[in-house]
């Protein structure tokens, strides 16, 4: 046993000490007998506090202790006290602890030996150190353990190990106080010098069964005020008696078991208990001695854990139920039995799988099959009975299919619930499921494999709607162009396609004649080459036909455009001679300036873009500081003014050429003649009505073959023309263009307003003396439409429909393929070289 002093006690004890040695330092002087003193101090103050005045008490002089060396000689390396040289207190230099330096003593006398030197004198000094309440009462053991049968009788007494305590007198050990409980009462026996035996006696019956353990606390107390405790845990072990018999909790065991049980299935765990410990409670489980062994030779149970198991093989049709005699023992000195019944219900179990037969089969069906048509017939059979022997038969909901019950019992019709499209899916594996009814379910499963057969139901597509083709003009004649490709999502002979053109003679499909089409691979050839000037584009449907039946067919449009290259070579229309050759002769005064215009070469090309785009050039010239050309406009000028030693023919050589990858050119030679200005004028005249006459021919001869009547007005056009020129000023620098404004532009540009239906004439600036009719803006001059209404016949492509002059300005106006007005060319018509319209 060991007695304890707890720390809240211990710091109780300090704080009450210290409060004691801070209020009163107990210095008391006894009187002088022999040179000795005698103090008194507490124990457990701190290093530092004053015991005593001992130079006063002593009557020493205290300015000489220093020089005198006062102090006190120990034998021990930390003193417990020290005097100060200066004033000659006695102080405690550390804690002390009284029961260390005085054990087991009742009085504490501490002897002290103070010298002084010059003259030597010794001083005895006495220190009783006073006990304080500092130590807590202890048991040798912080817990002890009994053992005490449960048979012992009320009485029986029990001595427990005493308290020690460090402090002595009022402050050791007390009294002794036992947790309350009802089993045990204390009784306490003084010792005198060996201080007071707490004794714990029996005061009633004790019961393992009830309480097994009981944990009591013994306290000891010393005489402090308050008083310091140690406790001490008592453990009480109650010992056992076999005085208890098994006992099971119910009172009739019943279990299920199913008839193909395998061997060592554990049918039903028994369990009895016993209050008992140790072998007076541990139990052996066995069948009673009067059990048949035809059960004994089927079941079987675990002495040990109460467990009965299946030994041998059980069959629900000879016994549906056995009823068990077992019995329960403990191991004590004399066995204790207890005796059960145990009653087992055998239950037939499910153990046989539905099975599925396919009695009737279509595995393939059309694809275009009505809803609710027969695919299948199936039955279905369990061998057992009851909801064993029930089956439900079922299908995957994601197939197109569904299973319907027939009349007759487990007997069902595989039909189709929705419309089938083979082209989605052509294949179903359908899985049929038959679960019975029993508890677990028994299943099987029939994997029926339905091909969707083909039937022509969807028309070819072609990959583009409608398609765009570029083929450039000048092909081979026979050769493929381009190919139109369809697919049928059919199948076998309904996804073979023919191709063909639609032939139906209307204006817009008449250059499909001249295509042929490969009717197995959609190949289309032109059967004659292209011409870009003549034909710009156009369209033609193409049939595709699969070879069902019956057959199925879609058309398409195919828009064809004409690509130009450059295969005109560019066409000299001023100045050409009689004969047709690309030669001419002008005459100019020899009083020209720099800059003024000589003439101007005009060509055209049938091409357009770039292939059409004509630049000039001069190759070749008599005098290259006398005459310049405009490569774009094909003007000729003056470098300089004329003087009269400048020869008086000179020859020009231009190369007009188009602007295509292989540029095709065409030359003119210009023959420039210096004359007298008279001359020059009357030439000019005759030249020109000559050169008007010529050019109003060639043009009345192409119009007169297109139409007759455009020729008439245009004969009128050139008669007014030339009366207008002949009333203007005679001044020869007017018939070669001196004015600085003008810019040589031949062709002005025209917009056509559909909804004012006329044509608004968009050209460069005019000369100051050019005329523009009221009502115009600027360089704007209004047309009226005159493209033909419905009921009329539209101008030939390339025919001149209309011609006139309006303020110094020509104006024609072409006709397209389709009758309607394409272009319109405004040229000033003051200027004699003009004798036709010769912008498109």
């Amino acid at each position: 046993m060991v007695f304890r002093i707890t720390m809240e006690q211990r710091g109780a004890h300090r704080r009450v000490r210290r409060c004691l040695l801070g209020c009163v330092a107990a210095v008391l002087l006894c009187s002088v007998t022999s040179a000795q003193l005698r103090y008194s101090v507490f124990e457990e103050v701190d290093g530092g506090t004053v015991v005593g005045n001992a130079a006063k008490d002593l009557g020493l002089d205290r300015n000489t202790l220093k020089e005198r060396k006062y102090r006190i000689v120990s034998s021990t390396a930390e003193p417990l006290f020290y005097v100060s040289q200066t004033d000659g207190l006695l102080y405690v230099s550390r804690k002390i602890d009284r029961e260390k330096e005085c054990p087991q003593s009742s009085t504490c006398l501490i002897n002290l030996k103070t010298v002084l030197e010059n003259p030597l004198e010794v001083h005895y000094v006495g220190v009783e150190v006073l006990d304080v309440n500092d130590h807590s009462p202890s048991f040798l053991e912080e817990e002890t353990k009994l053992d005490i049968s449960e048979s012992v009788l009320p009485g029986a007494r029990f001595q427990m190990k005493a308290s020690q305590d460090g402090d002595i007198g009022q402050f050791s050990v007390q009294q002794y106080k036992l947790s309350e409980n009802n089993y045990f009462r204390l009784e306490v026996k003084d010792k005198g010098k060996d201080g007071k035996i707490p004794i714990l006696v029996v005061k009633k019956h004790l019961d393992r069964e009830t309480t097994r353990h009981l944990s009591l606390v013994l306290t000891a107390l010393d005489g402090g005020k308050p008083p310091k405790t140690g406790d001490m845990n008592i453990l009480i072990n109650v010992l056992d008696i076999n005085d208890n018999a098994p006992i099971f909790p119910k009172d009739v065991y019943s279990a299920m078991l199913v008839e193909n049980a395998a061997i060592g299935t554990t049918v039903i765990q028994v369990n009895a208990t016993d209050l008992d410990e140790g072998p007076n409670g541990d139990i052996v489980y066995s069948f009673s001695n009067s059990m048949n062994q035809n059960i004994m030779d089927l079941f079987d149970i675990t002495d040990t854990t109460g467990e009965i198991v299946v030994k041998g093989p059980l069959d629900y049709e000879d016994n549906d139920m056995f009823e068990i005699e077992i019995q329960a023992s403990d191991k004590g000195f004399v066995p204790l039995t207890t005796e059960k019944s145990v009653i087992i219900k055998i239950v037939d179990v499910n153990d046989n799988a539905p099975e599925i037969e396919v009695t009737s089969f279509s595995s393939s069906i059309p694809e275009d099959s009505r809803i609710g048509t027969t695919v299948a017939l199936i039955s279905v059979n369990d061998l057992d009975s009851g909801l064993n022997g029930k089956v439900i038969c079922s299908i995957s909901e994601d197939v197109p299919f569904s299973l319907s019950p027939s009349l007759q019992d487990k007997m069902y019709s595989l039909v189709t619930k929705s419309l089938l499209d083979r082209e989605k899916k052509f294949k179903y594996d359908i899985s049929v499921v038959a679960r019975d009814a029993g508890q677990p379910a028994l299943s099987s499963k029939k994997t029926i494999s339905v091909f969707i057969s083909d039937v022509n139901d969807n028309s070819p597509e072609f990959s583009s709607s409608p398609y765009t083709f570029y083929v450039a003009e000048g092909n081979n004649a026979g050769a493929s162009i381009f190919s139109v490709k369809a697919f049928d999502c059919d199948e076998n002979e309904n996804a073979v396609i023919s191709y063909h053109i639609l032939r139906d003679g209307k204006y817009e499909n008449k250059l499909s004649s001249f295509l042929s089409i490969n009717s197995e691979n959609g190949q289309i050839s032109a059967l004659k080459s292209f011409d870009f000037e003549t034909l710009k584009s156009f369209h033609f449907q193409v049939m595709a036909t699969d070879g069902g039946s019956p057959p199925l067919s879609s058309n398409v449009t195919v828009n064809v455009f004409i690509l130009d290259q450059n295969d005109n070579a560019p066409v000299i229309l001023y100045p050409i001679s009689s004969n047709g050759s690309a030669e001419g002769v002008e005459e100019i005064p020899r009083n020209m300036k720099a800059g003024d215009l000589v003439t101007k070469v005009r060509a055209y090309d049938a091409d357009i873009g770039y292939n059409g785009w004509l630049l000039f050039s001069l190759q070749q010239v008599t005098h290259h500081s006398l005459f310049s050309l405009d490569r774009y406009t094909g003007q000729i000028r003056t470098l300089r003014s004329l003087t009269e030693t400048d020869e008086a023919e000179h020859g020009l050589l231009i190369l007009v050429k188009d602007n295509g990858n292989v540029s095709l050119s065409a030359t003119a030679t210009v023959t420039v003649k210096l004359v007298e200005p008279k001359e020059a004028f009357a030439a000019s005249d005759v030249k020109s009505a000559a050169k008007v006459d010529n050019e109003e021919d060639n043009v009345t001869f192409y119009l007169i073959i297109t139409l007759g009547s455009v020729s008439l007005l245009f004969v009128i056009s050139i008669i007014v023309l030339i009366a207008m020129q002949c009333s203007k000023s005679t001044e020869y620098t007017s018939k070669y263009l001196q004015d600085a404004n003008y810019d040589g532009t031949l062709c002005h540009s025209i917009q056509y307003r559909s909804g004012d239906k006329r044509y608004m004439l968009v050209g460069p600036r005019m000369s100051i003396g050019s005329t523009i009719v009221p009502g115009s803006h600027a360089n704007t001059l209004v047309l009226p439409d005159r493209r033909h209404t419905s009921g009329e016949k539209g101008p030939e492509e390339g025919q001149e429909v209309g011609s006139g002059t309006d303020g110094g300005l020509r104006l024609c106006r072409y006709g397209n393929k389709k009758g309607a007005s394409e272009s319109i060319m405004a040229a000033p018509s003051g200027n004699r070289s003009i004798g036709r319209c010769l912008c498109r």
